[in-house]
């Protein structure tokens, strides 16, 4: 979650919400997967379900200088622009880099979780990487 979000404080937020939620719903774990599978699908669905959200406002005594606000909103641009071309890619290209990426499992545990063997899960990532940089190009190339 931090490598997703960027930020220690939500990564803090959304693991303690994570395991909370994972305690609660304990009795639907059906094994079929690992606990750490189990584990960042909670935590990745509980941080979507952040960003859609709305921010609360936030009490500040001193005004951000303007190159501050222009850079974090260039910044979140980027980052939704990601965000979008991730969920643009057709399974299982999306699932295998979030799980590669943000979820930091090994290629054999991808592989055991889609009964698959660790090559393919190499290859799924490697083909999901190549596939989400052309697109952050061909972006780039459009907004230019």
């Amino acid at each position: 979650i931090r490598k997703l979000s960027g930020s220690e404080h939500m990564a803090e937020e959304i693991t303690q919400e994570t395991f909370y939620q994972a305690i609660k719903g304990w009795d639907r774990f059906n094994g079929q997967s690992s606990i750490s599978t189990w584990l960042c699908g909670i935590a990745k669905r509980l941080y979507y379900t952040t960003l859609r959200k709305p921010p609360l406002p936030t009490v500040s005594d001193k005004e951000p200088a303007q190159s501050d606000f222009v850079e974090a909103l260039i910044r979140r641009d980027q980052a939704m622009t990601a965000h979008h071309l991730l969920h643009a890619l057709k399974e299982p290209y999306r699932e295998v880099f979030t799980l590669r990426t943000f979820c930091d499992m090994n290629h054999a545990q991808i592989g055991e979780l889609f009964h698959k063997s660790e090559s393919w899960a190499r290859v799924t990532y490697y083909r999901a990487r190549q596939m989400l940089q052309e697109a952050l190009k061909e972006n780039e190339q459009n907004d230019r």
